[in-house]
């Protein structure tokens, strides 16, 4: 047999195992457009815009509909009652993470994010207490906020109120707390090491949220043997760990078990507890990934929104005029902003929850999965399927948020003037695998808000109706656009 003949043998074989494998799930999923062989319906959603595809497939298939990525199916729950009815409703069965090949290599299937079962269940309500035992929701981290918060006010008057990028001063700032809770430090905001983590950090999301990744983790294959932005992905991380381990090893030779100063202190301690259970998940690989879980979302994530908020702030000066009346009426000039206030600053408070709901930061989520076989909307899920849910269908309902697609604070505020809570606000997800650090994320993007506003007048380089506020990247992330500003002391 002639190598042609072989490989056309072997690509014949790959498609009908293809077409038997979709034909003989297909019964028992919900419905959802023909996929191709092998490739599925990978190429028919636009790269670019995938939430749009999804609302495409939704308007044609009913708010649960199955595509095939690969020959693989995966379940797309679409609005706030099917996204609501799984996540919350059934929480215990859609708790599993959905496989991600590129971010399971990476993690090696350790730490919060991309683990599953047991593992993630144990290192998930570990993270949680001991957050919480290191002031996580109480006064404690706010003081670390506010004072990070003075730390930015320093740094953004040094611009002297000329044109600067702000990306990198605004992730110095959340990165800075989350780095105290991890090994209590904080990092002055020129130090090279800091700003070299700072920026893998940037371009790791913006890298995530190429059509190229999501290419790769279809075809898992490519991975291993094709060149791409993926390597670079790969390299940072690296990088970050390493960093993060000497941080580790660091702890270990100054580890005091009766006073512990930190989250890898109290995990170190916890894995000295666990030494003499051989299946114990608290390993130095675990503790690593964890770790590195914690600093990546405890950054981006928030320092993202922050750039987006000023972005609107300056697109819309009549917004940034009623939130800094409200700042001068409510805190003043020489009261530093506090959580208490925010019950006082109903607009303010709009203003925020506006712009997390319109960028739409995470659009289709983290992927999920099915823990059993579960009967869902009369349609059979079998164990280990994929579920992505799109947040975008539920932050941009019509329904609940007139006219959507505009950035209006009034979503979020009654007839009264008072704020309006929403179940539809779930920039975090919801349900079991609700963002551990949502607590968190709300305090600094208050804090540091009101305080860049009780400080500075925000000046735009072009004029507001001329600034651009569509994202360059919409895949795993939404990434805002380049822009430039000015800090004008007040």
């Amino acid at each position: 047999m002639d190598l042609f003949t072989f490989l056309v043998l072997s690509l014949s074989c790959l498609i009908l195992l293809s077409l038997w494998r979709q034909s003989a799930g297909r019964g028992k999923l919900p419905p959802g457009p023909t996929p191709l062989p092998i490739i599925g319906n990978f190429f028919q959603l636009d790269a670019k815009n995938i939430t749009q595809s999804l609302t495409n497939f939704s308007k044609v298939y009913g708010p649960v509909f199955t595509l095939y990525f690969g020959m693989k199916p995966t379940v797309v729950l679409h609005g706030y009652e099917a996204v609501k009815g799984a996540l919350v409703d059934h929480g215990e069965e859609f708790a599993e993470r959905g496989n991600v090949p590129l971010a399971e290599k990476l993690s090696e299937g350790l730490g919060i994010v991309f683990s599953h079962g047991n593992r993630w269940k144990e290192i998930r309500r570990f993270t949680l207490t001991t957050l919480r035992n290191l002031g996580m929701g109480k006064r404690t981290i706010e003081d670390r906020v506010q004072e990070e918060a003075q730390c930015l006010v320093e740094e953004l008057r040094q611009t002297n109120g000329s044109p600067c990028d702000p990306t990198f001063i605004l992730g110095c700032a959340p990165c800075n707390v989350i780095c105290s809770i991890i090994f209590q430090n904080r990092f002055d905001y020129k130090d090279q090491d800091f700003l070299i983590l700072m920026e893998k950090l940037n371009e790791n999301v913006k890298i995530a949220s190429s059509p190229w990744i999501q290419f790769c983790n279809t075809f898992p294959v490519f991975i291993d043997y094709c060149p791409g932005s993926h390597k670079t992905l790969a390299k940072n991380i690296y990088y970050i760990k390493n960093y993060l381990l000497k941080k580790i090893k660091e702890h270990q030779e100054s580890l005091d078990v009766t006073n512990p100063r930190d989250f890898i202190d109290y995990y170190l301690i916890k894995w000295k507890q666990e030494s003499h259970n051989q299946h114990s998940e608290f390993t130095l690989e675990n503790l690593l990934i964890t770790v590195n879980d914690l600093f990546a979302a405890g950054t981006e994530t928030t320092s993202t929104t922050l750039r987006y908020a000023l972005l609107f702030l300056m697109k819309y000066p009549e917004v940034t005029a009623k939130v800094q009346e409200e700042i001068d009426r409510v805190i003043g000039k020489h009261h530093s902003p506090c959580m208490q206030d925010r019950s006082h600053m109903p607009y303010t408070d709009a203003m925020i929850h506006e712009v997390q709901r319109f960028i739409d930061l995470i659009p289709t989520n983290l992927p999920h999965a099915v823990t059993c076989d579960i009967k869902f909307r009369n349609y059979l899920i079998p164990k280990g399927t994929n579920i992505i849910t799109s947040l975008t269908s539920v932050l941009h309902d019509s329904k609940e948020f007139p006219n959507p697609e505009m950035f209006d604070s009034g979503h979020f505020l009654d007839g009264n003037g008072n704020f309006k809570k929403t179940d539809y606000f779930m920039p975090f997800s919801t349900g079991k695998r609700i963002c551990v650090g949502e607590g968190l994320a709300r305090m600094e993007l208050f804090l540091f808000l009101t305080t860049i506003l009780q400080n500075f007048k925000l000046k735009s380089l072009v004029h507001p109706k001329d600034i651009d506020t569509t994202p360059v990247f919409n895949g795993f992330a939404s990434v805002p656009p380049f822009y430039e500003l000015c800090f004008i002391p007040l």
